[in-house]
Order: structure tokens, then C-alpha cells, then sequence
């Protein structure tokens, strides 16, 4: 068995159980537990996995409470570029996130607005707020403070929505928004499609990145607002794939 295919194999070991031991991982793959632990490593830096005493666990999600930490002047310019897409009478979508928890505090006092969420920090910011606000159930990711799952999605089947913020964990070199979470993947594919204009806000710190899941790509969004610098390269392939960018700086 190649390396790659090995690779593959213990992320769907570690996927479908949460954890794996190297001595487990060893037997099941007839190969060394050196090799295991080579593989391991490789899958950590690739930033796929966790290593634990003795074996491996999933990639987690960062804590909510972080995230706000980090980058929160980008994040504020983020917010206001996006809030200028924003006009009374619209209904609009904000994905759970530190960023879009920024869009809120800007859109909170709008007349005539309709917000619907699955991030339970923001609904508790636009609870007492002018916007009408639906929130989504479903299962509560505790670390982020995200609703996922078959309740969230089968809120979000019917809906249409004017614009939708969507914030990402991780983005590969190839403009693939990715994520460790899978209940993520389903739901955000769902109310992307629902959305007449889609946005993907996020900061530079999100680039070039690895997680295991693949969401969709930067040409499935309207436009993405970032405070990133990009190269040439990389404007060039943007170009070529027709994806809007909006640079805030």
C-alpha cells in the first residue's frame, strides 16, 4: 500500500471512530509501528489530525472564545465592506463565526431586516435587537457555538435567502474551502444554494491551510471579502477561474 493510500485509510479509521492507536493502526494496515508514527506526523503537519499519547484523535475546531482573539482588526474591516451589501428588507444568512459575529454588531439596528443564524452567540447579540431573527436548531458544535445537523439542515431546505455571509476554517492553495467538521459540509452546501448572492468573509490567516473535508471552492460565492495580499500567481488564477475578489485593507 503507497503512503498516500495509507494516509487516506487512517483518516477514515480516525473519522469514523474519533481516535486510533498507533499499535491499532499497525495491526490493521500490516505495517510497523514506525511507519504509523511517520504517518501520523505527516498528517499532523498537514494539519489533518491531532497526535495524542499513543495514537491520534481529529482535527478540532478552535475555541470560539479564541477565535475572537485573533485578527480582530481585520475581521472589523471584514464586517464593514460586507455590512455595504446589506439593505433594509433583505433576509440574510450569517454563518456561524467570529467575523460574522462582527456583521451583526453592524447590522443590528437596520429596519425591516431579516437574520436567520446558526451561531448562538450572535442570536444572543440580536435578541433584544430591530432585526428579526431566526435562529437554526440541530446539534450544538459546543467549541464554536454552531448548530449543525438534520434539524439545521431541514430548517434551511426551504428557505431563500437574499444574501449569505459564510465565514471558512481552512483554504488550500487551490481556493478550496475546507473544513475537520462534517456536519459542516452538508449544511453549508445547503444554504449556499439557497442564496441569491453568497459571500465568503474571511481573514488571511485562514490561507493556505489544511483540513480534511472539502466544503466547495472560492468560484462557488459571489465574491469573497478578505484582507488578503495575493500574488500574481495567485490574482492571476483568480482571474482565469472568474472569481470576484473584494481587498479591504
Amino acid at each position: 500500500m503507497l503512503a498516500a493510500e495509507r494516509h487516506l485509510k487512517i483518516i477514515e479509521i480516525i473519522s469514523e471512530t474519533g481516535s486510533a492507536q498507533v499499535e491499532q493502526l499497525s495491526k490493521i494496515l500490516d505495517v510497523s509501528p514506525m511507519t504509523i508514527r511517520r504517518d501520523l506526523e505527516k498528517l499532523q503537519e498537514g494539519n489533518m489530525i491531532e497526535r495524542c499519547h499513543g495514537g491520534a484523535v481529529m482535527k478540532q475546531e478552535v475555541n470560539y472564545f479564541e477565535k475572537r482573539k485573533t485578527h480582530p482588526g481585520e475581521k472589523v474591516k471584514i464586517a464593514q465592506k460586507s455590512a455595504d451589501y446589506v439593505k433594509n428588507g433583505d433576509t440574510i444568512f450569517l454563518d456561524a463565526g467570529t467575523t460574522t459575529y462582527e456583521i451583526a454588531k453592524l447590522i443590528k439596528n437596520m429596519q425591516d431586516l431579516t437574520v436567520i443564524t446558526n451561531d448562538i452567540e450572535i442570536a444572543s447579540l440580536l435578541k433584544n435587537s430591530d432585526v428579526e431573527l431566526l435562529v437554526c436548531g440541530g446539534n450544538m458544535q459546543k467549541s464554536t457555538g454552531g448548530m449543525y445537523g438534520l434539524f439545521a439542515n431541514q430548517m434551511m431546505e426551504n428557505v431563500r435567502l437574499n444574501i449569505g455571509f459564510f465565514g471558512a476554517a481552512s483554504i488550500d492553495e487551490n481556493f478550496n474551502v475546507l473544513t475537520p467538521t462534517m456536519d459542516k459540509v452538508s449544511f453549508k452546501r445547503l444554504v449556499l444554494k439557497n442564496c441569491q448572492r453568497s459571500f465568503l468573509v474571511v481573514d488571511d490567516s485562514k490561507f493556505n491551510r489544511k483540513a480534511l473535508l472539502k466544503i466547495n471552492n472560492f468560484k462557488d460565492y459571489t465574491g469573497v471579502i478578505t484582507n488578503k495580499i495575493f500574488t500574481r500567481k495567485e490574482l492571476k488564477s483568480l482571474d482565469e477561474l472568474g472569481i470576484r475578489m473584494i481587498t479591504v485593507k
